[in-house]
């Protein structure tokens, strides 16, 4: 069975904040392509939730590098995986 996502308010502020810079910087299509990239890795996280390496033992924080420039931090909770910590460019 598939966990629920929640993006916490910081995370989906910071990832619209990433879709403007590459609209801005690379044009529709870059975000288009990015969008798909990381709701395709949400789809699979959903599934199959200790996908990402620990980050943080003692908050139970998980990484997963999405692109070069991008890792996905996440918790697991109850039944639910929240997308607790920005997305950064590394």
């Amino acid at each position: 069975m598939a966990l629920e996502i929640y993006w916490s308010k910081p995370a989906a502020k910071r990832f619209d904040s990433i879709l403007a810079y590459l609209e801005n910087e690379c044009g529709k299509h870059s975000v288009t392509l990015f969008v798909k990239k990381v709701y395709d890795f949400i789809d699979i996280l959903a599934e199959f939730p200790e996908i990402g390496t620990i980050e943080n033992k003692v908050f139970n924080i998980r990484g997963f590098v999405i692109v070069k420039q991008l890792t996905l931090f996440y918790q697991i909770r109850d039944n639910k995986i929240i997308i607790s910590f920005n997305m950064l460019f590394s």
